[in-house]
């Protein structure tokens, strides 16, 4: 048989031998909002945890407001919220907030967003009235919040903790080890210091942190303590389809809409199994969940729930920006074996960007993995990766298997995570 996943902007077409058991394993189709907009508005004038937007303003009269987004690797529909979430600020202030409302594009440690980035991000009409700054984590200025219990120093940009009004927009989706994205995640993250998204990033080798806890998970929990010193006025999150079209949205305080929302993100991605699988293919998900080898790994880990010990994943991943992180890189450039990457890790503490190398590490000593990519075979070779042809690799594996093997196909890999049925 043929199957068609995604792959970067578009699809690939790849065979399966005719003598393996086929399985998709795919989100749960709910179907989309009927209108994004209309359930926009709804949830601005019902939020949870707080009064409406618009009341909020009139009470606190902010001066200034500063308002965050995800970068380009966190689909957005920013082209339907910003311009109504303007349009009730402006109501409330009863003023031009050209120069009070200031727009942030949180990456994290990511590149700051350049101009050609910050196009595909925000619409012409946001750009061009507002002051638009691009988080730069190695080269801003920041405002200390204090420690979190479980020791993470909150420090985030200077000039969003300026503001006297703090907006958070964002996606809940599976996280390979915060449980779920959104929430304060996309200020404490997207808007912090190096140091800080360090510390909260190394509780990943807790037993909890794991995919789909929300409640129990340290990194999670730590993100929300977070959230709540740095004071957090206000939420917009949404859950998307693999089509990334939206099928929930709600707004209000950053914890009370992420508890809401992870119930319907886990009813979405969250894939029952009985049995574990000999061979895995695994699209990404196309762009953006594919857009560097970075970002691909997330699927690497995830794809790898559903697959027995020493079975085989193809990762789809074309990454057109290549690998995605020098740190991560050079890092990994330094051994010659996963293995000696997991040893080196382990005993020198958690370092951001080393980190990657040491998930794919955890996946690459467990499993056989080739991925198909644009990325040049001698660089995939220098992070332990092997390129392959995808009709060829599964064609090898299914005949050197005995009887009918099972193969698992997982079209949205980047976000479907697996449980024991």
């Amino acid at each position: 048989m043929e199957i068609q996943l995604k792959y970067g902007a578009g699809k690939i077409k790849i065979a399966i031998p005719p003598r393996a058991q086929v399985t998709i394993l795919e989100p749960a189709k709910i179907p989309p909002l009927d209108d994004f907009v209309s359930a926009l508005a709804q949830a601005l004038d019902r939020p949870l945890g707080c009064p409406p937007l618009q009341e909020l303003l009139l009470a606190r009269r902010p001066r200034t407001i500063a308002l965050v987004v995800p970068d380009e690797t966190r689909p957005a529909p920013l082209g339907e919220i910003l311009p109504l979430l303007v349009e009730r600020i402006e109501k409330a202030l009863v003023s031009p907030i050209e120069d009070r409302l200031k727009v942030f594009v949180g990456g994290g440690l990511h590149p700051p967003a350049d101009a050609e980035a910050l196009e595909r991000i925000l619409p012409t009409e946001i750009r061009s009235r507002f002051a638009v700054v691009a988080h730069d984590a190695r080269k801003a200025a920041f405002h200390d919040y204090g420690t979190t219990r479980r020791g993470t120093p909150v420090r985030i940009h200077e000039a969003f903790a300026a503001a006297d009004f703090h907006i958070v927009i964002g996606q809940v989706d599976p996280h390979q080890f915060v449980g779920f994205t959104g929430g304060a995640k996309g200020v404490v993250i997207g808007l912090g210091s190096p140091e800080t998204i360090e510390k909260n990033h190394s509780l990943m080798a807790e037993p909890h942190a794991r995919v789909g806890l929300l409640e129990e998970n340290p990194v999670r929990q730590d993100l929300n303590e977070a959230g709540r010193l740095i004071g957090i006025d206000f939420a917009v999150n949404f859950v998307l389809d693999p089509d990334r079209r939206a099928v929930a949205l709600e707004a209000g305080l950053p914890e009370e809409v992420l508890g809401r929302l992870a119930e319907i993100c886990a009813r979405v991605y969250g894939v029952g199994i009985r049995e574990k699988f000999d061979i895995v293919v695994a699209s990404c998900g196309g762009y953006p969940k594919d857009i560097c080898l970075y970002q691909a790994q997330k699927g690497l880990n995830l794809a790898s729930q559903a697959l027995r010990p020493g079975g085989h994943i193809l990762l789809l991943a074309a990454s057109p920006q290549g690998v995605g992180d020098d740190i991560y890189f050079d890092y990994v450039s330094q051994f010659t074996s996963p293995e000696e990457v997991i040893r080196d890790f382990q005993a020198g503490g958690f370092r951001m960007g080393a980190h990657k190398a040491y998930l794919f590490g955890r996946t690459l000593v467990n499993y056989d993995v080739a991925v198909c990519s644009e990325l040049d075979p001698g660089i995939l070779r220098k992070c332990h990766l092997r390129a392959a042809d995808p009709t060829r690799v599964l064609a090898e594996w299914v005949e050197a298997l005995p009887g009918r093997p099972r193969v698992a196909i997982i079209p949205n890999a980047n976000t479907t995570y697996f449980y024991a049925m």
